[in-house]
């Protein structure tokens, strides 16, 4: 992805690294979404505690990711992104030693900080070892890691032996520490010399300077609302899907395809981004959500339930893609984990809204089709924001 061979094969080790690690923050963010049912047994949970649980993982996420982003800037992307895996990574752990409703709240808070933390960095480090004609593709290479650790997430869910809902949060700690390894011996350093180091009100100051001000407020509106829709459907798609009256076999299977469907929505986004039609990937990515919400709130054949899940994670993966490649472009080299941070935090108070607003609905006696329903103007002003920011970009 460079002129020179050792230049490229490190940005493709550092592409590949970034991968893995989005690959397992995406693991750990389903991991409770598949084990909700077991979760559900096991501490007497009704529908509102479990939108709790949800929700103090995300609510992690927040300051994580806005802290770890300033970091990154500050003192360098390598350091902060092996603490943020090393995080995560041990208390996913923890999680599944949990013994009580508070210590499981408290594990999955502190494992979003990890997670939090990393997601900016692997963004910008992608864009930045990318040359200009494949960074959108190189930052959907690294984001499609996240849907396909949901899906692995699914698929360790449907093979548990007797329904032993550790298991998926055992890999999802384990693995991770050894990763660290990884990147402590192969990840390079990002080239941070010569940018300012910035205090935290500076970077944020910064973010709003060079009137790029509108623009980060439409980019911060639109990842609310996409992500309020993507993390609402993946932490409570099967809950929603056996209320359906579908089997758990078939919710895990229409949850493995829904990532998957992330996996090329996020490609093909990213590839139309490269080649100038950013338009276009919006125009596909948020009526496509629309459709795929209103089929899987009323669709009665399980084969178009099945495509139902396939679009619905293409589009929603996608549509969060496409302000993620966005992002990095907008700041500059000294602000740009911060910026990015910062939008990821924006987004996250969307992924906090979407699981415990749909909890709080299903408890009131909304219905999964009412639920779902009620989250398409979300998806408008979405795709509303989203194209305003291209057409300023």
């Amino acid at each position: 992805m460079s002129s020179s061979p050792a230049s490229s094969h490190r940005s493709l080790r550092t592409i590949g690294l970034c991968f893995i690690v989005a690959l397992l923050e995406g693991l750990d963010l389903q991991a409770t979404g598949v084990a909700a049912p077991h979760l559900v047994r096991e501490f007497a949970l009704d529908s509102a505690a479990l939108g709790w649980v949800f929700t103090a993982g995300l609510i992690g996420l927040l300051p994580g990711a806005v802290v770890g982003g300033w970091l990154a800037d500050r003192f360098g992307r390598k350091c902060v992104l092996i603490s943020a895996v090393v995080l995560f990574g041990l208390f996913s752990l923890l999680t599944a030693h949990s013994s009580s409703y508070e210590q499981l709240i408290a594990a999955r808070l502190i494992t979003g900080l990890g997670m939090g933390a990393a997601l900016p960095i692997l963004i910008a480090m992608s864009s930045e070892v990318a040359t200009a004609d494949l960074r959108n593709m190189a930052v959907s290479l690294t984001y499609c890691g996240v849907p396909l650790g949901g899906a692995c997430a699914a698929l360790i869910g449907m093979f548990s032996v007797g329904g032993e809902w550790r298991l998926v949060f055992y890999v999802g700690g384990i693995v991770p520490l050894f990763v660290a390894v990884l990147l402590l011996i192969w990840l390079p350093e990002s080239k941070t010399s010569g940018l300012q180091r910035l205090t935290l009100a500076e970077s944020a100051s910064e973010l709003f300077g060079r009137r790029r001000g509108f623009t980060t407020l439409l980019l911060w509106c639109s990842c609310f609302c996409t992500l309020t829709i993507l993390y609402m459907l993946l932490n409570w798609l099967p809950t929603l899907l056996t209320e359906r009256g579908l089997s758990r076999l078939d919710a895990a299977a229409i949850q493995v395809l829904f990532n998957l469907g992330g996996v090329g929505g996020s490609l093909v986004a990213g590839r139309l981004m490269d080649k100038g039609r950013s338009m276009l990937a919006v125009l596909l990515a948020y009526p496509g959500m629309l459709v795929a919400l209103a089929a899987l709130g009323q669709a009665e054949l399980l084969q178009a339930m099945y495509f139902a899940g396939l679009l619905a994670g293409a589009c929603a993966v996608g549509g969060q893609l496409i302000l993620y490649a966005l992002a990095p472009r907008i700041y500059p080299g000294d602000v740009r984990a911060t910026g990015v941070g910062v939008a990821v935090a924006v987004g996250r108070l969307g992924s906090m809204s979407g699981p415990l607003l749909a909890g709080q609905m299903l408890a009131g006696g909304a219905g999964v089709s009412g639920l779902l329903l009620a989250a398409s103007p979300i998806v408008l002003l979405a795709a509303g924001a989203a194209a305003t920011v291209l057409q300023r970009d």
